[in-house]
């Protein structure tokens, strides 16, 4: 059988298709890993119950401000231990409910989490809430400190 006179051509257009699609493949990949990488947010979930008030109560957000820092080291009220990853949930269970989130979105500094309550009941509560997390110089035994702190900018009850 005779080759034809594009057959080399082809044979190396069809290489750079091929090697192409492949480098193509490779970006849309690793974007993508970038993508899921970037909503990554671990914090300790009892820190948004903190913001949120108890559901009798009328006026929300309570804390508008929290030590990130703290909350790392305080491992009594927020132990590590406790935490796990559900789907895409990041729960803490205790006796009787849970309290847990999941990262809705991300830009920048700015997060959006679905907040959600039970204490062991029928009734789960939810909530969108909005913040930043950016440092701050605080005096902490007389001294400057910068410590990460996270900033409430919106709280809404679903």
């Amino acid at each position: 059988m005779r080759n034809s006179f594009f057959s080399p051509f082809i044979n190396k257009l069809t290489r750079v298709t091929a090697i192409a699609v492949a480098g193509i493949s490779c970006l849309w990949a690793e974007e993508e890993k970038k993508d899921s990488s970037e909503l990554s947010f671990k914090v300790h979930p009892q820190v948004f119950s903190v913001i949120q008030g108890w559901n009798s109560d009328t006026e929300s957000p309570i804390v508008t401000e929290i030590n990130l820092d703290a909350v790392d080291k305080n491992q009594n009220q927020f132990s590590k231990d406790e935490i796990k990853q559900e789907d895409k949930w990041t729960i803490c269970r205790d006796t009787e409910g849970f309290k847990r989130y999941r990262l809705i979105e991300k830009k920048g500094n700015h997060y959006k989490v679905e907040y959600q309550e039970n204490g062991g009941g029928t009734l789960t509560t939810s909530s969108s809430i909005e913040f930043s997390v950016t440092t701050r110089e605080i005096l902490k035994n007389g001294k400057p400190t910068n410590i990460r702190v996270l900033r409430v900018d919106a709280c809404t009850t679903n």
